[in-house]
């Protein structure tokens, strides 16, 4: 019986060591490609669940999980310019898969001023979402014309299905990922005042790009599609299960935003403001009515002449609620409100309180979607 338990254990380990080690930046991510990997093993995260990730000092484990990595996936260095450094010198020889850089990804650029004033409403979307028929024969899934008015979205009918994500339980200790147990207090990270100045933040600055892109989750889609062909060209054996596992992903995925478009649609005209400007993605997929934002997308402290100048935009707008973000001090979005007839909400964008996982991604979504709505609704 011994003989036999040691001969599983060495087949499980043989098994799994031929699968590529993947190091992914932030838990949506991390959570796409464990739904894709799903069944050949599992990826690492780098940036605890808790942190934000404008800002980080990597613990030992995680740049150990980076430098051990065949193949890195991150959003790219508009989200976390920290990153950039050690993946050349920790991963250089693995591959670096950026997100951002995906044909089809839409991308939206940074937003200005105290009630977005020098924002453009006329984003349209990275190369027009490019061509998905790497995802397969999806006819199936039609124009979404219940989905709304989605002319500038691109066409997504090619997408699959995701039915077999639902015991994961064979992910829900990663130990062997870099022991997230030591992540449960997140004291050195979770007050990022200290990530107030972000001057090396190119990306966030005017003419940047606003790194909050899974938000959208036709961005997670084509993200979906795009992540199963690279892990495909680097271990084409599983190459097949990607496929399927990816196909199901974003049918499940799309099922999501179907149903949000129901959501979001009695909230339309119910005016807002967040602390960070991190949901740009989400306002503008469903046609919200964001009006002011505390920081700006890479989360800087305002001065107190904009403060004074967001109390009272929020005043003439009329604004109902104020979403805060459990990675930033909401001390100032108080300020902003005191006294205002302002509910407070608070938006994860990064799902911390979520399991990690293949279902974290759509559990970060479908989370962020029930809060809005219990903040908005009338």
């Amino acid at each position: 019986m011994r003989r036999l338990s040691l001969l599983f254990s060495l087949l499980a380990t043989t098994s799994f060591a031929e699968v590529p080690r993947v190091a992914t930046d932030i838990a949506p991510v991390h959570s796409l490609v464990a739904a894709i990997m799903d069944g050949a093993g599992a990826p690492d995260l780098i940036i605890a669940p808790g942190a934000s990730p404008h800002g980080y000092a990597m613990r030992p484990s995680e740049a150990r999980n980076l430098a051990e990595a065949d193949l890195v996936i991150w959003v790219g260095p508009g989200l976390t310019p920290w990153l950039a450094d050690p993946l050349e010198s920790l991963a250089g020889d693995a591959v670096h898969f950026t997100l951002m850089d995906v044909e089809g990804t839409r991308v939206l650029p940074v937003r200005e001023g105290v009630g977005f004033e020098d924002h453009h409403h006329d984003h349209g979307d990275h190369d027009d979402h490019g061509d998905h028929d790497d995802h397969g024969d999806h006819d199936d899934h039609g124009d979404h014309d219940d989905h709304g008015d989605h002319d500038d979205h691109g066409d997504h009918d090619d997408h699959g299905d995701h039915d077999d994500h639902g015991d994961h339980d064979d992910h829900g200790d990663h130990d062997d990922h870099g022991d997230h147990d030591d992540h449960g207090d997140h004291d050195d990270h979770a007050d990022h005042d200290d990530h107030g100045d972000h001057d090396d933040h190119d990306d966030h600055h005017a003419g940047g790009v606003d790194p909050h892109a899974w938000l959208d989750p036709l961005n997670g889609a084509a993200w979906a599609g795009a992540i199963s062909k690279q892990l495909a060209q680097i271990d084409p054996e599983n190459a097949a299960l990607y496929q399927k596992n990816a196909l199901s992903l974003i049918q499940n995925i799309l099922a999501h935003e179907a149903k949000a478009q129901e959501t979001f649609a009695p909230l339309q005209n119910r005016p807002f403001v967040v602390l960070h400007d991190a949901f740009q993605y989400v306002e503008a997929r469903y046609e919200l009515n964001a009006v002011a934002s505390v920081h700006d997308s890479e989360a800087a402290s305002p001065g107190a002449a904009r403060v004074a100048q967001l109390r009272a935009h929020v005043q003439s707008e009329g604004v109902v609620c104020a979403f805060a973000e459990p990675q930033l001090n909401q001390g100032l979005l108080i300020t902003v409100t005191e006294g205002l007839p302002v509910k407070i909400g608070t938006l994860d964008p990064l799902g911390a309180d979520l399991p990690l996982g293949p279902s974290q991604y759509l559990d970060t979504l479908n989370q962020l979607a029930a809060d809005m709505q219990d903040c908005l609704a009338e």
